[in-house]
């Protein structure tokens, strides 16, 4: 068997508030949910999990390459949100996307304070 990503847990201060956020911003549809857990699936089957931590949240990175068609929705309604983000991951370029590896990128936080970056290329 092949090794491929299944899932990852997405620690929020808010499960419900986290899951419509990228639900929207991606328009990925709702999966099941159970537990403590607020999913939502990628179209390659990854399942996003969105929990509450009985501890304080450390921020993560997580990016997401997404094609230009979506790129252009995407970024409308971060800056429709007022969201703040940056062309670059040290945030010094803030309001601006970037033209990294041939397509184009963006980096802006989640109501949780996690780090997101949006991509039109992979970087391999």
């Amino acid at each position: 068997m092949t090794v491929t990503f299944n899932h990852t847990i997405i620690a929020s201060k808010n499960r419900h508030e986290s899951a419509e956020f990228f639900r929207e911003l991606f328009e990925l549809a709702e999966a099941p949910s159970w537990g403590v857990f607020t999913n939502l699936q990628l179209d390659d089957g990854v399942l996003l999990q969105f929990a509450e931590p009985p501890v304080e949240i450390q921020m993560q990175h997580y990016a997401f390459l997404v094609d230009d068609e979506l790129f252009d929705r995407a970024y409308a309604r971060i800056r429709g949100a007022g969201i703040e983000h940056w062309a670059d991951p040290r945030m010094k370029r803030p309001g601006e996307t970037n033209t990294e590896h041939g397509g184009r990128g963006v980096y802006f936080k989640d109501p949780s304070g996690h780090a997101i970056e949006m991509i039109t290329r992979p970087y391999l």
